[in-house]
């Protein structure tokens, strides 16, 4: 009997033998870099392939598009054949991945390229003797294109339909020719495309006689696609479950925990993360960024060592251009997985030492030395001439502009300069003498403040001092570097403050005031979120009347050299109030007053009230005849409850500001012995034990912080537009006290103002949101949410200077993201690749993403590129069909 396994191993064995003997009938479709990069090493002989580029279709109305109805769900387009001889040449320096550059390539082609990207370097006498490996041809799989001739005779018309593809081809074939604002160009080395065109047009000749029917005279194309596949390579284990989901994304689950297999683990080009070596998340993230801009994309992955400066003296030998090239071409290879960055992290480190070790960075830092490095390594400029920046002296701006621009390329020319910079002007006005000085400078970035984070919720205690006096909690929001006015505005719209009333504020540490807010310019920015705060609610007085300060304290006993040893203990809120007070008795009847609303209701004194209320309307009579301001009792307030002792034993102690006691004790019947009132009178309070069970001393005794933070805490999500903050960048405002600008008509340094504006816009915009704030005293990071826009950001209405600018339209494509506190967190990077497909690079995890979920208010440092005016009708169309 056969043994059914060696007959299983045979009949492989015999069909990848096939394969290879068929690999020279079969036709290839294939990165054009990656084709590319194996002819120009490998020195081959190339055949000059013919050149198509994508056109709308005059059937379906744009270059990509899906017809969906019940019967058919296709994606049509049409090739258009290009005559330039340069293009067809593949020598023109817009060939790259990024740039949708696609190679159609016969078996014995690729076998070879294939050979080399292997790493073997010696080109095969006989390609047919090697033999691909399993790993080669997971990441293979065939497509079917119905092709048709069109009438002008130099196009094709292309259909790919769920009819001649299986499912997971169809998905991918999907992925690759639509959604797309940048155009598909694709070289055929094959020849298959023109053997087509004869045919067609032999067929045409023949069937004009007929009625033609087009669908009769479609030919099918049969590609085997490679480089693209979204199939996952590496075999999924006996125990591991796969779930293939319509997006393409295999996700493997192993008992508990969920495995993503992400796609940079999957042959998909350029979908490749970075291993994190210890807190480089920073690193990551600004590279994934770079590593996606279009035009740095092409230029690395091309011939860029010949433009390498070795003489620059602010460069760095080349030695970081040449580490980001290599780094760019591991992350763009067919079939990557995650690359561990550590040659690069070593560069950097050498060059810039505060990114040695492994300590948390930012990646805005990162990307301004990383570009400013990039730039000086790859300057064109071998010798720079010496050029001396000429004021305005009133000549138009234009020509101004044109020769500072003029003057900076002379000096600087790199890629860098080309894709990222940009120009604005700086506009300084003398508060003296009016003079006007204008420069015009370059920007590599625009880093845009966050207005919307001057907002700051506070939690304080609003205590009234007369009628019923009540205790309560406001929470208000105020500006954050504003001033003690905006927090008194703000309690007094929540509090409903009268016309006869006003606030005093003060903050509370041990049962004392520390310090009063008095001036209306103090900076609410000194008050930190541990602080507690009182709001002391008063009627205004005539001046005359001092402000009485009443602190509380109680008997306490403490161990003292082993011996138990009475002492005093602060306790409770420090009372408030303001009064004309010229004797103890007024002292103690205002102290009395202020504590009736925290007497304690005691069953003892039931069967008593006759007492008790004869007691109150005695004190009360006393208390209206010796000090009329103290009267104000609600119609609510119950004589039951007032302490009938209200001639106790409470001891009053005149103190200074600081608490020490001053002269002795308060005589209740003898005038206060002050030459000239204060203004500011603090008692001391001394309770004994017997009256400490007659008041509610806990509903005074407890404050809250002006925030309290926690883990099921957050602050009020603040929102604001990404154009208020360009605004904010761009509005004019006075230079700081420590910025002071020579004058050259005073001929002294000048408190001048400034104004920005943008005049020169690049293809590349990079945007940095300042969420992180620095001051003397606190580190503050701003988690305020910036509503950006991600297809159509316009700067039409922001730039000064519009004659003989491209298109000021930009469009989303990568975003630096940071989570968390600013003493750690994490960064992440959102780059858009596929058309409308956007994806989260999370160090070696890279995932498909939603493009409503990019929208956070962890985005940090945001990509735009620029969209020519004649890509704006067709982005609009494609959003509309996503």
């Amino acid at each position: 009997m056969d043994n059914p396994s060696e007959d299983s191993e045979e009949q492989t064995q015999q069909q990848q033998t096939e394969s290879n003997g068929n690999d020279d009938q079969q036709v290839y479709f294939v990165p054009f870099r990656w084709w590319k990069e194996a002819q120009d090493t490998a020195s081959a002989d190339g055949k000059k392939g013919t050149l198509y580029t994508a056109s709308p279709g005059p059937s379906y109305g744009g270059p990509m598009k899906i017809i969906n109805n019940i019967f058919s769900s296709d994606v049509a387009f049409n090739l258009r054949k290009e005559d330039d001889p340069s293009l067809q040449t593949c020598d023109n320096g817009e060939v790259g991945v990024s740039g949708r550059d696609f190679a159609l390539v016969p078996g014995d082609m690729w076998i070879q390229a294939l050979k080399w990207h292997s790493g073997s370097k010696t080109p095969a006498k006989n390609s047919k003797s090697f033999s691909t490996s399993d790993d080669d041809m997971t990441d293979v799989y065939p497509l079917q294109l119905r092709l048709s001739g069109l009438q002008e005779g130099n196009s094709l018309g292309v259909r790919i339909s769920k009819k001649d593809n299986a499912v997971e081809s169809y998905k991918r074939a999907c992925k690759i020719f639509i959604f797309e604002t940048d155009p598909i160009r694709i070289w055929d080395f094959s020849g298959q495309t023109a053997s087509f065109f004869s045919i067609s047009n032999q067929s045409n000749d023949k069937d004009l006689k007929d009625s033609p029917r087009q669908l009769e005279q479609d030919m099918l194309l049969e590609l085997q696609v490679y480089g693209l596949s979204d199939s996952v390579r590496n075999r999924a284990k006996k125990n591991e479950i796969g779930v293939q989901y319509s997006n393409g994304t295999s996700y493997l689950m192993n008992g508990s925990a969920s495995l993503i297999r992400s796609p940079c683990e999957t042959g998909t080009l350029g979908l490749t993360g970075l291993q994190n070596l210890g807190n480089t998340c920073f690193m990551n993230s600004a590279v994934q960024c770079l590593a996606h801009t279009p035009k740095l994309v092409d230029y690395f992955l091309g011939d860029y060592k010949s433009e390498i400066n070795y003489d620059n003296p602010l460069g760095m030998n080349g030695e970081i251009a040449s580490a980001f090239g290599d780094l760019l071409k591991q992350l763009w290879a067919p079939g990557a997985t995650p690359v561990a960055p550590r040659t690069f992290k070593l560069k950097l480190s050498h060059f810039a030492p505060q990114f040695s070790g492994f300590s948390q960075h930012d990646s805005q830092e990162l990307l301004a030395f990383l570009l400013d490095g990039l730039h000086e390594d790859l300057n064109r400029v071998k010798c720079k001439p010496y050029v001396e920046a000429k004021d305005g002296d009133g000549r138009p701006d234009e020509e101004v502009a044109d020769e500072y621009w003029k003057n900076h390329r002379a000096r600087n020319d790199s890629i860098i300069v080309d894709v990222c910079q940009g120009q604005y002007r700086s506009k300084l006005v003398c508060p003296v003498c009016r003079k006007v000085s204008i420069t015009f400078d370059p920007f590599m970035y625009l880093s845009l403040p966050l207005p919307s984070t001057s907002m700051r919720s506070m939690t304080i205690s609003v205590m009234k001092s007369y009628g019923d006096i009540q205790l309560s909690v406001v929470t208000v929001n105020v500006p954050k570097d504003g001033k003690y006015s905006d927090l008194i505005s703000s309690l007094s719209t929540a509090c409903s403050l009268g016309a006869d009333e006003t606030f005093l504020v003060a903050e509370v540490y041990n049962s004392r005031i520390i310090r009063y807010l008095g001036g209306s310019a103090d900076s609410l920015s000194l008050i930190r979120d541990g602080d507690r705060l009182v709001a002391y609610r008063l009627l205004k007085s005539s001046g005359e009347d001092p402000l009485v300060v009443f602190t509380h304290q109680q008997t306490e006993e403490h161990y003292i050299s082993g011996k138990l040893t009475p002492g005093w203990k602060m306790f409770g809120i420090p009372f408030v109030a303001s009064c004309r007070v010229e004797n103890g008795c007024d002292l103690r009847n205002l102290y009395l007053r202020l504590l009736l609303p925290f007497i304690v209701h005691n069953e003892d004194f039931v069967g008593k009230s006759d007492k008790v209320e004869n007691g109150a309307t005695e004190v009360l009579a006393e208390m209206e005849a010796t000090s009329p301001r103290l009267v104000g009792l609600s119609e609510n307030t119950d004589a039951e409850n007032i302490d009938a002792k209200l001639d106790s034993d409470f001891e009053f102690l005149l103190t200074d500001e600081k608490g020490m006691l001053s002269n002795s004790a308060i005589v209740m019947n003898e005038p206060l012995k002050f030459s000239d009132m204060p203004e500011r009178l603090n008692v001391l309070v001394c309770w004994p034990d017997k009256m400490l069970e007659q008041y509610n001393r806990s509903a005074f005794s407890s404050l809250p912080e002006v925030f309290k933070s926690g883990f099921f805490t957050k602050r009020p999500q603040e929102s604001v537009s990404f154009y208020k903050c360009l605004e904010a960048f761009l509005k004019e405002e006075p230079l700081g006290p420590e910025d002071m600008w020579y004058c050259p008509g005073c001929k002294e340094h000048r408190q001048a103002t400034k104004k920005l504006d943008l005049w020169r816009l690049p293809e590349i915009m990079v945007i940095h949101m300042k969420r992180f704030s620095y001051n003397r005293f606190l580190k503050n990071k701003l988690e305020t949410f910036v509503d950006f826009p991600i297809h159509d950001l316009e700067l039409s209405s922001y730039i000064a200077h519009q004659d003989g600018q491209s298109s000021c339209r930009y469009m989303l494509y990568a975003i630096s993201n940071h989570y968390g506190s600013m003493g750690g967190g994490h960064y992440t990077a959102f780059v858009r690749q596929g058309g409308e497909q956007w994806y989260d690079f999370d160090d070696s995890h890279v995932s498909p993403v939603n493009v409503e979920k990019i929208k956070t208010s962890a985005a940090y440092v945001l990509f735009y590129r620029r969209v020519e005016e004649n890509h704006i009708e067709e982005m609009n169309k494609t959003i509309i069909r996503c």
